[in-house]
């Protein structure tokens, strides 16, 4: 037995173990086993609407109301937008979950092959969007009060790298968010090792908006591009509706806009929308299995067979979040005792690997982070860093697999054997025993993910 062992600087920290039995040549990869502290309590799951104790109820149904909200042009909707509610993109089956939507995002090589933000042509041909990698599907205008503008964005032919993704699954985010770095670092070093390089999780360092110059290891979004929830939130409210907030309070495009900015100021709580997105994310219980599934015979055979072939390398299935009171995301948010060490089974690491089903995209830094985020001196950014993700995605975490019509980032895959068929790069010793199986044990794997 080989244990890996987090800085002494972090006590509350549990060790990642594992055993190095089966790791000889052509040999499965070991499943990352994050052992449980006795002190350590299951999260609660659900789709019950209910609180995980990170706030009351009713004020959890207030932030669900705010999370649900229909925006119109008056609310500072737009000009350039996806969706009219957070629900839109995040509903299955209720709200925060994921869905069907996806999102267009495209980009292309420069002289010297490497991967260049889009240059998106409005008003005619007149303004360009750039610094981007996402198109939006809808625009404000043209409308009454600007009967003659034209800001629908269209992707021109010199954007050769194009991709949709699927829209994810937020629902226990909050306890994602609560894992310490150290510990997805650790996962990432234990796959290097066990597997000698052949899985090599990257773990990567990203802007923390609400804490200039700050940065923590990402986990949010398909490339990982934030940490925090409430950075995520932000990100998202201007992207994909329009609005802007004190922590992106720039517009992409000023054109048609006639709502002053930033369009979500403070209530007379003092928060506003993105605070209570942030919130009522935190507070989401982590998705419940199908207990009556995960019960038969097929599916505690498909479980066993899933750490066997090596799935559990990679779809990590529990993790510990770090005590309550413990600061992160720069020193502006401690882990309340509603998420403090407990353990949750999301069947996912949070890191980038190259499974071959790369996009090709590089996160557009001032998309995700403002157009300042060049003038900011950010602890650990490596910009050669974010330029390695171009082929990789996040682990897709498995916990609520079971209801996703579409699968993998681009929703392309439309069974789950589609989409274990599709693993290739890192995973390929991993779909490669998965063919090798009989029929039944591979409708067992397929009967025990049915169950997550």
């Amino acid at each position: 037995m080989v244990r890996v062992r987090f800085s002494r600087s972090a006590p509350w920290l549990a060790p990642v173990a594992f055993t190095l039995a089966a790791c000889g040549a052509g040999a499965s990869p070991p499943p990352i086993q994050v052992p449980v502290p006795s002190s350590a309590a299951e999260a609660p799951t659900g789709f019950d609407n209910r609180s995980n104790g990170v706030a009351d109820d009713s004020t959890h149904q207030a932030d669900q109301d705010a999370f649900d909200e229909v925006e119109e042009i008056a609310d500072g909707l737009g000009p350039l937008y996806n969706a009219q509610a957070c629900r839109e993109c995040h509903q299955t089956p209720t709200s925060g979950g994921a869905s069907q939507i996806t999102e267009l995002r495209v980009g292309h090589l420069g002289p010297d092959g490497g991967f260049e933000n889009a240059d998106i042509p409005i008003a005619r041909g007149t303004v360009t969007i750039a610094g981007r990698t996402l198109v939006n599907d809808r625009a404000i205008c043209p409308n009454a009060a600007f009967p003659d503008s034209e800001i629908q964005e269209r992707v021109p032919d010199t954007e050769t790298i194009r991709t949709t993704r699927a829209s994810l699954n937020l629902l226990g985010d909050g306890l994602v968010e609560a894992v310490a770095d150290e510990t997805l670092i650790e996962i990432a070093r234990a796959q290097r090792r066990t597997t000698r390089g052949t899985i090599r999780g990257q773990a990567l360092y990203v802007p923390i908006l609400e804490a200039p110059g700050e940065t923590r290891i990402g986990r949010f979004g398909w490339k990982d591009q934030h940490a925090s929830l409430l950075s995520f939130s932000a990100d998202a409210y201007l992207n994909e509706m329009g609005f802007t907030s004190r922590l992106l309070p720039d517009e992409v495009t000023t054109l048609c806009n006639t709502v002053s900015e930033p369009n979500n100021t403070s209530d007379s709580s003092g928060l506003a929308d993105i605070d209570r997105f942030a919130r009522f994310l935190r507070a989401t219980k982590a998705p419940a299995r199908d207990s009556v599934l995960a019960a038969t015979p097929a599916a505690r055979r498909g479980s066993e067979l899933f750490d066997m072939i090596g799935c559990a390398t990679c779809h990590v299935r529990t993790l510990v979040t770090a005590a309550a009171g413990a600061v992160l995301n720069g020193g502006t948010d401690t882990i309340p005792p509603a998420l403090g060490e407990k353990t949750f089974h999301p069947f996912g690491d949070f890191l980038l690997h190259n499974v071959g089903t790369g996009d090709g995209i590089v996160m557009a830094m001032p998309e995700h982070y403002g157009p300042a985020v060049y003038k900011v001196v950010w602890r650990q950014l490596s910009i050669d860093s974010v330029g390695r993700t171009r082929n990789k995605m996040r682990t897709a975490p498995l916990w609520g697999v079971r209801l996703r019509p579409r699968l993998m980032h681009d929703g392309a895959s439309l069974t789950l054997r589609d989409a274990i068929a599709r693993h290739r790069g890192e995973a390929s010793g991993v779909s490669r025993r998965f063919r090798k199986l009989t029929r039944s044990d591979q409708a067992a794997i397929i009967a025990f993910l049915q169950s997550l």
